[in-house]
C-alpha cells in the first residue's frame, strides 16, 4: 500500500462527490477506473481491495436528511447531551446537542438578557457533555429563498446537524454533568480569551484569538469581507503555517535551552497537538495540519517512512471515516485541495533559491487549486489576489502569525503587552490602510455565476496534467493545458453572453419589491426596485437584504452593470436597496416618474458613481438593448407616493408583463379607462396583493394569466389579502407568491418561456 494511499483517498472523494450531486454515474466511474487499473496491473491487488471497500462504505455510510424526528408546532421532550463548545455573545448562547434516541444533532439557541447572563444562573450547567432534557419546539433550520443565497440549512448540514431548537426560559432546559476534560479546555480557552481582551487592545486581542485560537468573530465583518475578495481567507484559519509555529515554539522552549531532551519533547507535542486542535476550534484545516504533524512525529519514531502524498490521503480518510459529513465543510475542501496542491509541487518549489518567486509559485498553486470553488461558493474572484498573495502571505508568515503566538506568550509579563501592543496596531493598522486603498482602486472581480460540475471535473483534470508538465520541465505542452485552462474560465465567465435565453426574477426579499430581468445574449440588464429591511423606531434602510439575498443573486447570475434601475416609487421597501448598489455595481442609468423626491444628498452620490438620473413621463418610451418599455403611469401629482408609481409594460417571452409598484385602485381604474385594449398576461399584483389594490374590474380587464406577489411570510399586514387572492383565483389567474414558493424565476427565449418556482416544496417541514 505504501505509494498508494491517494488512490484510496480519491476513490472515498469521489464516492462522496456521486452521493452529494446525487449522481451515480460518478460511482460506476469510480468502480470502472479501479477495474482498469487493476487488469492494466498497475494496481496491486490490495490497494484494488482497500480502494473498493472505502468507495462501498462512503456510498453506503453518507449522512442524509431523512430523520427519525419531526418538526413540531407542539414543545417535544428531548433528552441527550451537550457535544460542543458552549459559544456565547452579547445576547446569545448556542451549542450542538445530540438526542439520546435518534442520535440526531440539534442546534440549540437561547437569547438570554443581561441579567441571565452575568448572574449564577443554570447558564453555568451549560458544559460539554452535559446530559440535558429540553422542552422545546424542533425546528428546520432556514433554507436558501433565492438562488445564490447562503443555504443555512444546508451548512449546518455540512456540520451534521438537522433541526433547530429555540429555547425561551431557562425553566426548558435541565443539564447536569459535563465531560471534564473537554470542558475543562473549552472553559480554559473561554478565560484565555477573556484575558486577551482585558491585556490588548480591541484590534489586537481580536487578532491574537483569531491567529491562535482560531476565534475571528472579534474581528470586524469589513476586514473579513476584505480577506474573502482578496482570497486571502486561508489566512485568518489555523493551518499547517500555524501548527508548524506552535511546533517550532515548543521545541525551541524545551530543548534550545535545556528544558528537556529531544526525544521528551517530541511526545509532548504529540500529547499537545490534539489539545490544541481542540483549543483552536477544531476546524478542519487545524485537525489535518495537527493530524499530518502527529503522523509524521509518531512514524519517525516507529522508523517508518511514508511520502507526504500517503500521509495527506491517511489523514483525509481518517477523517472522513469519524465524519462523512464534514466532506461538505468547505474549509476541509480548500485546506486539502491545497495542502495536496503544494505537496505534488514540491520539486518544483524546492528548484529555485528566489525567495519571492518561491512566493509566487505558491501563491499561484494554491489560488489555481481552489479557483473553481471559489467561484462555486462566492461567484467571483479577483484574477490579482494571486499577485496580493505573495506580498501579504510573507506579511502574515513572518511577522503577523509568530507575533500572535509571542503576544500570547507575553501577556503574563504586563511591563511589555502595552508597547508592543501600541507598536503592532500602528504597523497592522497601517497595513490594512493600503489594504482598503488596493481594494478600493484595484479590484476587478471576475464573477461568473454558477460554476457547472462537468467543467470543473475537466479543469482539476487539466491543473493536474498542467502541473505535471511543469515538474517535468516540458514548457510546451504546459503552455498548451494551460491554454485549455484559461479557456474553461473564459466559457464559464461568458456563457450568459453566448445564452439564447433571458429571465425575469422575482426575488425573495421578503415585504418588498426586487426584479431582475436579464435579456438573451446579456444584451442588457434592467431592475426594477430594490427594497431593504428597515426599523420601525428609526425608518432607516438596513444592509441585510442587499448583502444576503439582492448582492449574492447578482453574483449568482455574474451581473456586474445594470442598463438600468427603474424605482417605482420611494418607500423603503422598493428603493432602500439601490445606494448600495450603485456603490457595488455599475449601474448607467436611474428611471423615475416625474414626481419622484430625490434628495440632493442622493443626487451627489449618483454623480459620483457616474450613474444618470433619468425622470419619465406618461406615455414614455425606453429602450434598453432595444428593447422597450413603456411608461402607462403616473400622469400627474396625485400626492400619494403609492399612486404615484411608475407602471411599466413591457413584452417578454411573447407574454405582455405589467409592473406595477403600488399603484391602489383609483389608479387601476384610470389604467383600464386609458388603456381600454391593455391585455396583460403577467401581472405584477400591486402593493404585495393589499386590499388597496387588485380592484375585481381591473382584473377583468386585463384578464392576467399569472399574477405574481411579492410578499414576505408571516408579515404583519395580512399580504396578500384574501379578498384579492379570491379575485384572482375566480378570473382563472394562476398565482405565483414569493412566501410560498420563494424566488419566481421566468426563463424565456424568442419562442416563448417557462415559470419555476424557487422552492417546489413545503418550506414548513
Amino acid at each position: 500500500m505504501i505509494g498508494n494511499w491517494h488512490i484510496v483517498a480519491l476513490a472515498s472523494m469521489f464516492s462522496l462527490l456521486s452521493f452529494n450531486l446525487d449522481n451515480y454515474v460518478l460511482f460506476l466511474g469510480v468502480i470502472s477506473w479501479l477495474l482498469y487499473l487493476l487488469l492494466q496491473k498497475r494496481l496491486k491487488k490490495i490497494t484494488f481491495i482497500i480502494s473498493l471497500a472505502a468507495t462501498l462504505f462512503f456510498i453506503l455510510s453518507s449522512p442524509n436528511q431523512s430523520s427519525s424526528l419531526t418538526p413540531s408546532s407542539n414543545s417535544l421532550e428531548l433528552s441527550g447531551e451537550i457535544t460542543s463548545s458552549i459559544q456565547k455573545s452579547e445576547n446569545r448562547i448556542q451549542f450542538l446537542f445530540r438526542e439520546h434516541g435518534s442520535r440526531e444533532s440539534i442546534q440549540v439557541i437561547y437569547y438570554p438578557n443581561n441579567e441571565e447572563l452575568t448572574e449564577e444562573t443554570a447558564i453555568r450547567s451549560f458544559k460539554h457533555g452535559a446530559s440535558c432534557v429540553i422542552y422545546g419546539d424542533l425546528e428546520m433550520p432556514d433554507n436558501s429563498r433565492n438562488p445564490g443565497q447562503f443555504d443555512y440549512r444546508q451548512y449546518l448540514f455540512s456540520m451534521g446537524v438537522s433541526y433547530e431548537i429555540t429555547i425561551n426560559t431557562l425553566e426548558e432546559i435541565y443539564c447536569t454533568g459535563e465531560s471534564v476534560f473537554l470542558s475543562n479546555i473549552y472553559s480554559w480557552k473561554g478565560k484565555l480569551q477573556n484575558y486577551l481582551s482585558t491585556t490588548y487592545s480591541n484590534q489586537t486581542s481580536a487578532w491574537i484569538n483569531a491567529l491562535t485560537l482560531g476565534e475571528d468573530d472579534q474581528l470586524e465583518e469589513s476586514t473579513v469581507d476584505l480577506f474573502r475578495k482578496w482570497g486571502l481567507s486561508h489566512l485568518l484559519a489555523i493551518s499547517g503555517l500555524h501548527i508548524g509555529l506552535v511546533i517550532s515554539l515548543i521545541y525551541f522552549g524545551l530543548v534550545k535551552i535545556n528544558i528537556t531532551t529531544k526525544e521528551k519533547a517530541r511526545w509532548f507535542i504529540i500529547l499537545l497537538l490534539p489539545i490544541y486542535a481542540l483549543m483552536a476550534g477544531g476546524a478542519p484545516s487545524v485537525w489535518r495540519a495537527s493530524l499530518m504533524a502527529l503522523l509524521v512525529f509518531l512514524l519517525s519514531k516507529l522508523r517508518y517512512k511514508l511520502s507526504s502524498t500517503d500521509i495527506i490521503s491517511v489523514v483525509f480518510i481518517f477523517l472522513l471515516v469519524v465524519d462523512p459529513s464534514i466532506f461538505r465543510h468547505i474549509g476541509f475542501q480548500f485546506s486539502f485541495l491545497v495542502a495536496f496542491g503544494l505537496i505534488l509541487s514540491r520539486s518544483w518549489l524546492t528548484g529555485t533559491n528566489s525567495i519571492l518567486f518561491q512566493m509566487l509559485q505558491i501563491s499561484f498553486i494554491s489560488q489555481m487549486m481552489i479557483l473553481p470553488l471559489q467561484f462555486i461558493y462566492f461567484y467571483t474572484v479577483s484574477p490579482l489576489s494571486i499577485i496580493v498573495n505573495v506580498f501579504v502571505v510573507p506579511y502574515f508568515s513572518f511577522f503577523v502569525i509568530p507575533l500572535m503566538f509571542l503576544f500570547l506568550l507575553f501577556s503574563f509579563i504586563p511591563v511589555i503587552t502595552k508597547p508592543i501592543d501600541h507598536l503592532f496596531t500602528g504597523i497592522h493598522s497601517f497595513f490594512l490602510t493600503i489594504m482598503e486603498k488596493l481594494d478600493n482602486f484595484a479590484y476587478f472581480p471576475w464573477t461568473t455565476g454558477a460554476f457547472p460540475m462537468l467543467l470543473l471535473l475537466i479543469y482539476f483534470i487539466l491543473l493536474l496534467f498542467f502541473m505535471n508538465f511543469i515538474l517535468r520541465n516540458k514548457s510546451k505542452p504546459a503552455f498548451g493545458v494551460g491554454v485549455c485552462i484559461t479557456i474553461i474560465i473564459m466559457i464559464v465567465i461568458s456563457r450568459p453572453y453566448f445564452s439564447p435565453y433571458g429571465t425575469v426574477t422575482m426575488l425573495d426579499i421578503g415585504q418588498g419589491d426586487a426584479i431582475v430581468i436579464e435579456f438573451p445574449y446579456r444584451k442588457g440588464v434592467v431592475l426594477i426596485d430594490a427594497g431593504a429591511n428597515f426599523t420601525f423606531e428609526q425608518m432607516e434602510p438596513g444592509e441585510r437584504i442587499y448583502t444576503q439575498i439582492i448582492k449574492a443573486f447578482l453574483h449568482y447570475r455574474g451581473i456586474t452593470q445594470f442598463d438600468a434601475v427603474f424605482i417605482t416609487h420611494e418607500d423603503i421597501d422598493h428603493s432602500g436597496s439601490i445606494p448600495l448598489i450603485i456603490e457595488s455595481f455599475r449601474v448607467d442609468q436611474i428611471i423615475t416618474s416625474e414626481f419622484y423626491p430625490f434628495k440632493q444628498t442622493e443626487l451627489e452620490h449618483f454623480n459620483q458613481n457616474d450613474t444618470q438620473v433619468k425622470k419619465v413621463s406618461q406615455g414614455d418610451e425606453i429602450l434598453i438593448g432595444n428593447h422597450p418599455f413603456y411608461i402607462l403611469e403616473p400622469r400627474y401629482q396625485k400626492g400619494s407616493p403609492n399612486e404615484n408609481s411608475l407602471v411599466l409594460f413591457t413584452t417578454l417571452g411573447r407574454l405582455n408583463w405589467l409592473f406595477t409598484g403600488d399603484i391602489g385602485k383609483p389608479t387601476e381604474r384610470e389604467l383600464i379607462l386609458n388603456y381600454p385594449l391593455l391585455d396583460i398576461d403577467v401581472l405584477k399584483v400591486a402593493h404585495h396583493g393589499s386590499n388597496t389594490s387588485s380592484d375585481r374590474n381591473f382584473i377583468e380587464q386585463i384578464n392576467p394569466h399569472y399574477a405574481l406577489i411579492s410578499v414576505g411570510s408571516n408579515n404583519r399586514y395580512g399580504h396578500p389579502s384574501k379578498e384579492v387572492v379570491d379575485i384572482l383565483k375566480e378570473a382563472g389567474v394562476t398565482v405565483l407568491r414569493t412566501d410560498q414558493d420563494g424566488a419566481i424565476i421566468f426563463s424565456f427565449d424568442e419562442q416563448g418561456g417557462t415559470f419555476y418556482k424557487y422552492l417546489p416544496y413545503d418550506t414548513s417541514r
